[in-house]
C-alpha cells in the first residue's frame, strides 16, 4: 500500500446495536439494451437486458463506512445511484431511516433523499463550469435560503473543506482537482445530509492529494456523524477508510463483512484472488497472484453462480445452482457452495 494511503485515518466502529440507516433489500435493476421497435422488428430480435443489479441486500448502520468493491462493470455505481434516487429500480426496496422511499408521497421522498447525497468521481466533471463556486455551493439548498444567508452558508461549508470563502466568486477552472473535489464535497453538505454516497471520490486525484481528501472525509464524518457508502476498486483506500465491506460481482454480492474478516479472512474465492492481486509492496515474499480471466457479460451472465468459469473450485453444482448467502461467525455472509460444503 502506498505511503499515502497509510496516512488515511481509519473509519470508527459503530455500536453493533444500532438500527440500520440505510436497508437495502434484493435490489434488481436491469437495462433494457435491446434497441427501438423497428430496430427488432426488422431484425427479429428479442428484448435485450443487462443486468447490472441482481438481488442485492445490505444494511449501513449510522456512523460507519460500508464500502462496495469489485471489478469494473460490477454495479458498484449504479448501487449508490438507486440508493440516493439518480436510477430507479427495477425491483427491490431502499429503506432510509426507518422510510421505505418508494412508499412515501413524491413530497416526503423528496425530503428524506435531501438527507442523502453523493459524491460523484470526475470533480471535472461534475461541476458547471459556467457557475461561480457561490452558485454551485449553495444550489441544493437555493429553495431554503436566500441571497446573503446562502452566500454565508456557502462560505462556512469552504472553511469547513479547508478553503476561503474568497473563493465564492471563483470558477472551476482556477482550482486544482483536489480543490475541486472539496467543492463538491462542500455542496453535499449544504443540505445537512446524514449520508454520502462516495462514488470513487479520489480516483481521478493525485496519490498524494487522495489521503488529503481522505483524512478529511474522515474528520467530516466524526464531526458530523456522516454515514458513508464507500464506492472504490482501490483495495488500498478501502481498507483505511471502511467499517465494513460488500464485494460484488457481475451484479451480485459475493461476500460480507468487517475489514478485518475480508482483509484478514477472506473466504469466497473472488475475494481472495481480488486481494492477491494487490502488489507486495512490503516485499513479504508472498506469491501474488492477478485476478485470471475476464467478467462475462452482464448481458447474458453464466448460469449458476456467475463467478464459475473463472473460479478454481467450481464443480457441477455451481454451474447449475446460484449461491445463497451463507451467515458465518460475527454477522458475515458469503453466497459461495465451496464454503458452504466445506471444501475451503
Amino acid at each position: 500500500m502506498s505511503q499515502a494511503m497509510n496516512k488515511a485515518g481509519n473509519a470508527a466502529v459503530p455500536p453493533a446495536g444500532d438500527n440500520p440507516l440505510i436497508d437495502v433489500k434484493r435490489l434488481v435493476r436491469h437495462f433494457d439494451v435491446s434497441g427501438g421497435w423497428l430496430y427488432r422488428t426488422v431484425y427479429r430480435t428479442g428484448r435485450v437486458l443487462v443486468r447490472a443489479v441482481d438481488d442485492v441486500s445490505f444494511a449501513i448502520r449510522p456512523g460507519e463506512t460500508f464500502s462496495l468493491v469489485g471489478e469494473s462493470g460490477s454495479g458498484k455505481s449504479t448501487i449508490g445511484k438507486l440508493i440516493v434516487g439518480l436510477e430507479r429500480p427495477t425491483s427491490g426496496e431502499v429503506t432510509f431511516n426507518g422510510h421505505r422511499l418508494d412508499a412515501l408521497s413524491r413530497k416526503k421522498e423528496m425530503a428524506q433523499r435531501r438527507r442523502m447525497q453523493m459524491i460523484f468521481q470526475d470533480p471535472y466533471a461534475s461541476l458547471n463550469p459556467r457557475w461561480r463556486v457561490r452558485t454551485l455551493v449553495g444550489e441544493p439548498v437555493h429553495h431554503l435560503l436566500k441571497g446573503r444567508e446562502r452566500d454565508q452558508l456557502a462560505g462556512n461549508l469552504l472553511e469547513q473543506v479547508g478553503l476561503s470563502p474568497k473563493d465564492l466568486e471563483k470558477f472551476p477552472h482556477e482550482f486544482s482537482g483536489g480543490q475541486r473535489q472539496r467543492i463538491c464535497i462542500a455542496r453535499a453538505l449544504a443540505s445537512n445530509p446524514d449520508f454520502l454516497v462516495c462514488d470513487e471520490p479520489t480516483s481521478a486525484l493525485d496519490v498524494s492529494v487522495q489521503a488529503q481528501i481522505l483524512n478529511l472525509m474522515g474528520k467530516l464524518q466524526r464531526d458530523l456523524k456522516l454515514t458513508y457508502l464507500f464506492i472504490s476498486h482501490d483495495l488500498a483506500v478501502v481498507y483505511h477508510v471502511s467499517t465494513r465491506i460488500g464485494v460484488l460481482y457481475l451484479g451480485g454480492l459475493c461476500e460480507v463483512g468487517s475489514r478485518e474478516q475480508i482483509f484478514e479472512n477472506p473466504r469466497h474465492p473472488y475475494t481472495r484472488m481480488l486481494l492477491d492481486s494487490i502488489p507486495d509492496l512490503e516485499l513479504s515474499g508472498k506469491p501474488r497472484t492477478p485476478v485470471q480471466g475476464e467478467v462475462p457479460s452482464p448481458i447474458n451472465p453464466p448460469p449458476g453462480c456467475t463467478f464459475h468459469p473463472r473460479c478454481p473450485h467450481a464443480e457441477a453444482r455451481c454451474k447449475v445452482d446460484i449461491p445463497r448467502p451463507l451467515t458465518l461467525d460475527h454477522g458475515a455472509q458469503v453466497a459461495c457452495h465451496a464454503v458452504e460444503e466445506g471444501r475451503i
